[in-house]
């Protein structure tokens, strides 16, 4: 394969408190050593998506508010994505999922892998999140990476609001395992994408 795979890293907040910046720069930056994919930071703050109000999803009929088609088409630039996300009530924000909900086709036969902060590393939240990726005919990764309990508290300005490079070395570990997994996947798919276009 000679196209490297492109993959986004989606924010998944748009609260003016958000803490997501600083894991999504973290991650971005470290991807970014790697020399086998491309990576983009995707903010959801720079879409101003309205609720979900298509007549249908885009795979049954084409959106018709520019807002939303702006959305797919980023989308369709990518070969796999990363969810940077926080956990709302033992899920992902309604911000993420609405995004998630604006768009079909451009999500389907790609990879899906996340990245989730807070006190249990928004576990509860990428399990969700695996579970609307099935559904959008993706594919959810196992790998995650998680900043949580006591190494979220020592980044996070609920607690210490330390430097990422205070997590670093708990958080490699994980972070290696989930694009490596990206790296098959995404090359998986989009040989297969390629031959039944």
């Amino acid at each position: 394969m000679t196209k490297k795979p492109n993959i986004a890293i989606i924010i998944g907040s748009t609260r003016a408190a958000r803490f997501a910046d600083k894991p999504a720069t973290w991650l971005l930056e470290n991807a970014q050593k790697r020399d086998d994919m491309s990576f983009e930071l995707v903010d959801l703050r720079d879409y101003d998506l309205p609720l979900f109000d298509e007549v249908a999803s885009n795979l049954w009929v084409p959106s018709q508010d520019p807002r939303a088609v702006k959305w797919q088409q980023k989308l369709a630039e990518f070969d796999g994505y990363i969810f940077v996300t926080s956990e709302y009530n033992h899920s992902v924000s309604g911000s993420l999922k609405n995004a998630l909900d604006q768009a079909y086709k451009e999500w389907n036969h790609k990879p899906a892998a996340a990245m989730g902060y807070g006190g249990v590393g928004a576990a509860r939240a990428i399990e969700h999140l695996r579970g609307i990726a099935v559904e959008l005919q993706m594919v959810p990764l196992r790998n995650a990476v998680h900043l949580g309990a006591g190494e979220f508290m020592k980044v996070s300005p609920l607690g210490a609001n330390g430097p990422m490079s205070e997590v670093d070395a708990v958080l490699q570990p994980a972070l290696g395992s989930m694009l490596d997994e990206l790296l098959w996947w995404a090359e998986a798919t989009m040989a297969q994408r390629a031959k039944t276009a």
